[in-house]
């Protein structure tokens, strides 16, 4: 089944070009079923990038997916033309009476910064506490996962030796938990940030449960064990080329960051990067949306309230 966007989205004509399901809005009215509704906090600078890179992923399933983008009010993106975001986003004031089935909360590259120092903070907890109210199941990338550790839990994050950059090995903790079903004993998935989250902290915590980590870039994958909550601190939805991207862009910038780790061919930054984790993000995107989406969510969206 497609996933449900604006026809005029620049993802519209890529994912289409890939084979993947989309629909407009017009086709999807004439329809009677009812869709899941996911809501998609889009932090990133690149936003139409990441746009693509999310919904090839939820595109993905047998399971048809309303799509609503949301951006920060407070906040002015300097990298997404406004009237992209006028034509396209919404803001928290005009979802806030809304229920979701699931939610994406991306990441944003602000780690450095102290939480209370990021110019949207307050409008991100308040988003964040709604989502327990509102939304069954919310999924948090990278930073947006450690602000929602933190808000959540009171798990501050350290700042790494330097940055982490590459395709890493990691390690399945549960390979019986529903969101690791399909997988392998050892999965890749990309990281590229420059703070971490301890283990130890985590582990302090008795609802909290580590699904996958890495020897080299710790801690990947933590679930909430009533499924209403998962934390993944990589990029499964990366494409091939974004590593480079943001290695050569630092480059430009003079920052010398080190190459990416396993990730260009020979290390040879001229070499085309091999693209070997798209198989396990499209099955933990999959396994999301299944298990903890369209099987546990009430029909009547709702009744999310009366959940704990």
């Amino acid at each position: 089944m497609p996933i449900k966007i604006q026809s005029g989205l620049p993802a519209y004509k890529v994912l289409e070009s890939e084979n993947i399901f989309v629909m407009t809005n017009e086709r999807a009215e004439s329809q009677n079923i009812r869709p899941l509704k996911i809501l998609i906090l889009n932090l990133m600078p690149t936003k139409i990038e990441t746009e693509t890179q999310l919904l090839r992923l939820l595109g993905n399933t047998p399971i048809q997916v309303d799509i609503e983008l949301l951006q920060t009010a407070t906040h002015i993106s300097k990298n997404t033309p406004q009237e992209h975001l006028t034509k396209f986003y919404k803001t928290f004031d005009e979802v806030r009476d809304d229920y979701f089935d699931g939610m994406i909360i991306t990441g944003a590259p602000v780690e450095l910064l102290p939480y209370e120092e990021v110019d949207y903070w307050s409008e991100l907890c308040e988003i964040m506490e709604w989502s327990v109210h509102n939304v069954y199941s919310t999924f948090h990338i990278c930073w947006g996962a450690q602000a929602a550790m933190y808000y959540h839990y009171g798990i501050q994050k350290y700042v790494l030796p330097e940055k982490l950059s590459g395709v890493y090995v990691h390690r399945i903790k549960d390979i019986f938990h529903p969101l690791m079903r399909g997988f392998d004993d050892k999965i890749l998935i990309p990281h590229s940030r420059y703070t971490g989250i301890h283990r130890a902290d985590i582990l302090q915590h008795d609802d909290l449960e580590i699904l996958a980590s890495s020897s080299l870039a710790g801690t990947a994958i933590v679930a909430n064990k009533n499924g209403r909550q998962f934390f993944v601190f990589g990029h499964a939805e990366y494409d091939r080329n974004t590593l480079a991207g943001e290695y050569f862009r630092d480059c430009n910038k003079g920052i010398k960051p080190a190459l990416p780790y396993n990730y260009f061919p020979g290390n040879d930054p001229r070499a085309l990067p091999q693209l070997t984790w798209r198989s396990y993000a499209t099955i933990l995107y999959s396994n999301w949306l299944n298990y903890f989406v369209y099987q546990q969510t009430p029909f009547d969206v709702k009744e999310i309230r009366s959940f704990k």
